[in-house]
């Protein structure tokens, strides 16, 4: 049975997410994008409330939820700011490989506090020359006793400036390709970690982003996470779990962007009448809905997989792809209905559109994603639904 009907319990989630970003994230989002000031008090109070790692498993006292609890979630919060959202979902990137493949003595020690109070993480595997190339990582990890010693640099990492600890890639094995990468979650204050600045990005720009450069950072074995040589495997693992709730926050953007289009569009007079009473504005604003309907179903449908035990890296893909090119254009148009008004710091689209370019890049390009997409085809996954 094909069931698009959200429980009680996700009725009431939706509810808390929208009072939420309704009365925390809005009315401060101008701030934090003015200043580019890190939204840490608001994260604190989105944790209090239970808005933060929602898949922590019960078993260490996290509430358990689903991918479509948090693409429920998630929707609702990015509607109101995609930087303030994106340093709450980032947390959820650097969760994913180690929910994968951690053993439970590290879900005790770094996972289980996070449940309690807010802590920080960080997902550590691009580099300065290795962005959609993970094979071409050069951070090395090399045995020495009971211990690996790690070198080299990470580039783009979200929430490195605020982390509690990291999920770091590395390779154990230079010379076996994928199966030579392994990972692990190193503390934050551990010796050898060295910050770099906050960079000053186009949009999202409370976001936290830095590089992060390890200098004979010494890593107990115990805190591998997973086998050696299971880290590209668990790493990449991670992104059927993320890439819908990425994808379901450029919905969230695109929708903000209609909403403000449909309102500046009712009370703009031209030529004697609303704007959007000419098809010039009122057929792009429908487009917007059309795909933005479209853009939630596909996530829906992702996250729906995920969570009932089937693969759905295919569909988290184009998910992921169509959503993020999807958004962009939405905020393009809104723009455009503004007019010279939408090109203006002092109107909201434009603010939209700086922030909604980063999902067209982060958590696999626009590009890489239609790479999976093509991979998938031309090994015999066509467009039927899926092997259920």
């Amino acid at each position: 049975m094909i069931d698009f009907s959200l429980t009680d319990e996700q009725k009431a989630l939706r509810d808390l997410a929208r009072d939420f970003a309704k009365n925390e994230i809005a009315p401060n989002a101008e701030h934090h994008d003015h200043t580019g000031e890190f939204p840490k008090e608001i994260l604190k109070k989105a944790h209090d409330v239970g808005l933060m790692n929602l898949h922590i498993p019960t078993e260490y006292n996290g509430a358990g939820m689903t991918v479509m609890d948090e693409i429920i979630t998630f929707e609702e919060l990015f509607y109101a700011c995609s930087g303030v959202s994106t340093a709450i979902l980032a947390n959820n990137l650097a969760l994913a490989p180690v929910l994968l493949g951690a053993s439970d003595e590290i879900l005790k020690k770094f996972i289980q506090p996070m449940a309690d109070q807010l802590t920080m993480a960080a997902y550590a595997v691009t580099e300065p020359g290795a962005g959609s190339d993970v094979a071409g990582i050069r951070t090395t990890a090399k045995r020495v006793g009971d211990d690996y010693i790690i070198n080299g640099s990470k580039m783009w990492i979200t929430n490195a400036g605020f982390a509690d600890w990291f999920f770091i890639l590395a390779k154990t094995d230079s010379n076996a390709g994928h199966k030579g990468m392994s990972g692990f979650i190193v503390d934050a204050k551990t010796p050898g970690i060295i910050l770099g600045k906050k960079e000053k990005n186009m949009g999202q720009r409370c976001s936290d982003t830095r590089s992060v450069t390890f200098e004979d950072l010494k890593v107990p074995k115990w805190q591998m996470v997973g086998k050696e040589g299971d880290g590209f495997k668990i790493a990449m693992g991670a992104f059927d779990h993320t890439r819908p709730t990425v994808a379901i926050g450029a919905v969230g953007v695109a929708r903000a962007a209609m909403d403000h289009s449909i309102r500046y569009a009712n009370t703009r007079n031209a030529f004697g009448k609303p704007i959007s009473v000419n098809q010039g504005v009122s057929f792009p604003i429908a487009e917007m809905a059309r795909d933005i309907e479209a853009g939630r179903l596909l996530c829906y449908q992702a996250g729906w997989l995920i969570d009932n035990g089937y693969r759905n890296t295919y569909q988290a893909s184009i998910a992921k792809v169509f959503c993020a090119d999807m958004a962009m254009r939405v905020c393009t148009d809104a723009v455009q209905v503004f007019g010279g008004y939408g090109f203006n710091e002092e109107y909201p689209v434009e603010k939209l559109m700086r922030d909604v370019k980063i999902f067209q890049i982060y958590e696999g390009t626009s590009q890489i994603q239609r790479v999976i997409i093509s991979k998938f085809l031309n090994d015999g996954v066509g467009i039927e639904s899926p092997n259920l």
